[in-house]
């Protein structure tokens, strides 16, 4: 029977370092791994659940914030995929470490895309401990899903960013799209984009230039232009537009933009739609 009062006292930070270790043995492997899970666990304590016989213990000895490269050497050649992937994802695994992951193939099946998943090549890719040359690697993969997971890290090199903004999935690409590193020429190329998930992470990212912005405020479609009114660096021009958009939704986000200017935003006081007015009153009062 599962000693759901131990569970949540092993899981307690403010559990003291005694009671972990009687608890680190305890029968019940939930109340282990709970311990394991314990952001105050102590490496000691880690170390000797980073061998314990169930893998959910071992697995979460791997994702703790306080387990250090030594142990991560060894759940990284943990027999368990799933320990290995939680390992790859830890930013205090020893860069060769990653580099070694970056080959093994274990997949896990996602039920909610129909798909098998590349779980531990996934990891090393979106980690930013992981070489650049190791995610210029994980790029060229021929799985959509490790190809988005390298294109959202900031290591990618800038000729995989470039050559990533063509890639054929959407999925890829709207990484690319999202990314604080994507250079504002490879921005303005997805701009127009034919899928509107991808405009609309170009809409939202800050380093989208004003043109781009600009054409995007005019999007058929309502939510990238909510996206270009609540971003920052939107130009006047494109706010003054914007601000008589028929969707109050896209109104009330130009009445919220802190480079709105004051003269709109009083403008947008008198709004017909009571939301709309409300939020450009709280910004006139502030």
């Amino acid at each position: 029977m599962r000693d759901w009062d131990a569970e949540k006292t092993a899981r307690d930070p403010k559990t003291d370092r005694e009671d972990l270790e009687t608890l680190a043995r305890s029968w019940d492997w939930h109340v282990r791994r709970a311990v394991a899970q314990n952001p105050c666990a102590p490496p000691t304590i880690l170390d000797e659940l980073a061998r314990d016989k169930v893998q959910w213990v071992r697995e979460a000895v791997a994702g703790n914030q306080n387990t250090g490269p030594t142990m991560l050497v060894l759940l990284a050649h943990d027999a368990d995929g799933f320990v290995r992937a939680t390992a790859a994802l830890s930013e205090a695994a020893p860069p060769d470490v990653l580099e070694e992951l970056a080959h093994d193939e274990t997949v896990d099946f996602d039920y909610t895309r129909s798909k098998n998943r590349h779980i531990t090549q996934e990891a090393v890719a979106k980690n930013p401990r992981t070489p650049a040359e190791v995610v210029k690697f994980l790029a060229s993969h021929r799985d959509e899903d490790v190809r988005a997971s390298a294109a959202s890290n900031q290591k990618v090199p800038p000729d995989v960013v470039f050559r990533l903004r063509t890639d054929q999935s959407w999925v890829v690409r709207k990484r690319v799209a999202e990314s604080p590193v994507t250079a504002v020429e490879v921005l303005d190329w997805l701009a127009a984009d034919r899928i509107q998930d991808v405009r609309k992470a170009v809409a939202q990212n800050p380093r989208t230039s004003a043109g781009s912005l600009r054409g995007l405020a005019m999007d058929r479609d309502t939510n990238i232009r909510v996206s270009v009114a609540k971003n920052p660096c939107a130009d006047t021009e494109t706010l003054e537009v914007l601000s008589e958009d028929w969707s109050w939704k896209v109104r009330d986000q130009v009445a919220k933009n802190p480079s709105t200017p004051e003269d709109t935003v009083r403008r947008l006081a008198k709004d017909g739609d009571q939301s709309v007015k409300k939020t450009a009153q709280a910004r006139l009062n502030e």
